[in-house]
């Protein structure tokens, strides 16, 4: 399945989380901050940036974060794996040009940007960026889904409808 990102997100939600997904919009420097170290990554211009929200939440959250990376390049923090403040993290986001939902992956672990912390509901998805469309490849859509009870709805949201 393929949706047009160039005049808004897309939000996936499910029976208890949800990812929203953006266009990065422009070219950038994303910095990717560990404690050993800073990593330098580009975002291109069509790229897809997500927010995950394990356990739900509000989107509007999710839309702030999207945009604090997007408008205002804010850099993105990496704790290293096992420390405790990673179970706080009730949102994590990832930037590039194909993004994994993980549900055995630590949230806010891993600098690696093709992946993101997601619920069991997202296991099997796949996002890749096409040309201004954010492409979904996953064996729960369609009959898959409907068999298994993990129903995914798919909403298309102008900025406009999740700003304060």
């Amino acid at each position: 399945m393929r949706y047009d990102l160039k005049e808004g997100n897309l939000l996936l939600k499910g029976k208890n989380s949800f990812i929203l997904i953006g266009r990065a919009k422009r070219l950038f420097i994303l910095f990717i901050e560990t404690f050993e170290k800073e990593l330098c990554q580009t975002v291109r211009e069509d790229d897809l940036i997500a927010v995950s929200a394990p356990e739900g939440g509000d989107p509007r959250q999710a839309f702030m974060l999207l945009e604090l990376i997007r408008e205002y390049n804010m850099p993105v923090m990496v704790l290293p794996k096992g420390h405790p403040g990673s179970g706080r993290l009730n949102m994590v986001v990832s930037a590039g040009p194909e993004i994994i939902p993980g549900c055995g992956i630590m949230r806010g672990t891993h600098p690696e940007q093709n992946v993101i912390c997601a619920s069991e509901e997202f296991s099997g998805f796949s996002f890749y960026s096409d040309g201004g469309f954010v492409r979904i490849e996953s064996g729960l859509l369609g009959r898959v889904a409907d068999n298994s009870g993990m129903n995914i709805d798919i909403v298309r949201i102008p900025d406009s409808e999740l700003r304060y």
